[in-house]
Parts: C-alpha cells; structure tokens; sequence
C-alpha cells in the first residue's frame, strides 16, 4: 500500500531532509512516525501526498507511482486519503456539520449522499449531538474530532495524522489515539506523526523512527501480558466463553 524505495530528498537550499529511505506499509497496519522536530517527518508525509517528489529513489501509495503521477491525476491519489492537522484546520463560521460536509461536496458529491453520511461519521467520532455547534463553541479535543470525522466522511483507505495531540490537553491524547486505532481495527490504514513517546509507549503498535533523514528503528511495541501461576491457569477455563474473534472490513457505510 505504501512503499518508499531508497528515497532520498534533498531541497534546493541543500538541506537533505530524507536518506536512502526504505519502509514498507501493508494495507490495515497502525504506524507511528516519531522523531525530533526537523528529523524528516514532514517531509515524509509530504513525499506521500506528492507535496514534493523524492530526489532518487521511488514512491508508491495505492498503486500510484507518484514519481511518475501526472498533475492533473494528483487530486485522485489524495482522494485515497484523509488528513488529520495539528491545528485542525476548521472553518470557523460553519457549523460542525458544513465543516464535514464540505469535504464531501468539494469532491461532487450529491445533497442525498452528504445528508445520509455526515450524520453517520459525527455519530462515529461522538459529535452527533454537536453538529449545529460552531468550532469556537469546542473543546480542543471535540475539534479535534471534527477534524477527524472530515479525514473519515470521504472513506479513504489511510488516514494520515499529522501531529493530531499536540494542540489538546494530554488528558484527551489518548482519547484521540484511541479512536484512531478504533478505527484501523475496522480495516482503514493509519498513520500517525507524533514526538510523544509516553503516548506511543501506551499502544501496541508499529513505531518508526526518522533521526536526521534516517530511518533509525522500525518496531512494534509488544503488550505486556500478565502471567498466571499455575493454580491459577488450572482454575481458568474461557473455552466456549467467547466466539471466535472477526476482522470485519470497515467502508464507514450506514
């Protein structure tokens, strides 16, 4: 789904943002990117979004071979996506309901299709009863999440989250990242930017590290489970307690 191939990316002031990177990203995984401000996480997500294009190397995301993507098919691999901004990037004189139905239209989608979905996605992020509200009138956390109901209301196959805890209270991190992984386990793709480590540490995830252009770790973060004597292992029998677990495809469809 995304792969990037010995990128390198060097800007015309000379600084070399990326080095020889290689990653690959299967559909449905979770990823954190972390790294120091100015380590190459921007770019990398602008790499992806064809914002830039590598100065070697080879980019694909969704079968788009972005070194060879032509202008006018730009706006059809960012289709693909969803973006989810460190300042939300709201429209403050629209209700939560015009903010998220603006990216729907923009795209030509029908009046009947934008009153059935953007209900559902503010349902699913927790808004449905904020939709008249004024992003103003939110918390940072609830603007947040209209930011993410408006990466969700065009069903992209990633979700990309560029820095989205860093303008909330800390108490409210982990309510977003949660809901991100909410959603990868219903089958949508993410990627998340962060330099909050603790926060990282708190799921189970795959974590990549970019340090001065360079991949310099790629791991998952393993749980830790508790362990039971043996008295307590004979004594705990949860066979035909639970049906067997399913990973149901999620097309955020009503």
């Amino acid at each position: 789904m995304i792969e990037f191939k010995g990128v390198h990316k060097t800007y015309n002031n000379g600084i070399k943002a990326l080095k020889d990177v290689s990653i690959n990203i299967e559909k449905g995984e979770f990823v954190f990117i972390i790294g120091a401000s100015g380590a190459g996480k921007s770019t990398f997500l602008k790499l992806m979004m064809r914002e830039e294009v590598p100065s070697a190397g080879e980019v694909i995301v969704n079968d788009f071979r972005l070194s060879k993507l032509k202008r006018r098919e730009i706006p059809y691999l960012r289709r693909t996506m969803g973006v989810v901004f460190q300042d939300f990037r709201l429209i403050n004189n629209m209700t939560v309901y015009d903010n998220v139905a603006f990216a729907m239209r923009v795209t030509g989608s029908s009046n009947t299709a934008v009153r059935k979905r953007v209900p559902y996605i503010l349902g699913l992020v927790g808004l449905q009863n904020k939709a008249r509200s004024y992003p103003p009138e939110l918390s940072g956390g609830e603007q947040q999440r209209v930011g993410l109901a408006r990466a969700l209301v065009n069903n992209p196959s990633i979700i990309i989250a560029d820095e989205p805890t860093g303008n909330i209270d800390p108490e409210l991190s982990y309510e977003i990242v949660e809901l991100l992984t909410e959603i990868n386990r219903r089958g949508t793709t993410v990627l998340m930017v962060t330099h909050e480590r603790d926060l990282v540490r708190m799921f189970h995830h795959r974590v990549i590290e970019i340090r001065e252009g360079c991949v310099v770790s790629d791991r998952r973060v393993e749980e830790k489970k508790p362990t039971l004597s043996s008295f307590e292992a004979d004594a705990v029998d949860t066979t035909g307690i639970f049906p067997p677990s399913r990973k149901d495809g999620f097309d955020y469809e009503s």
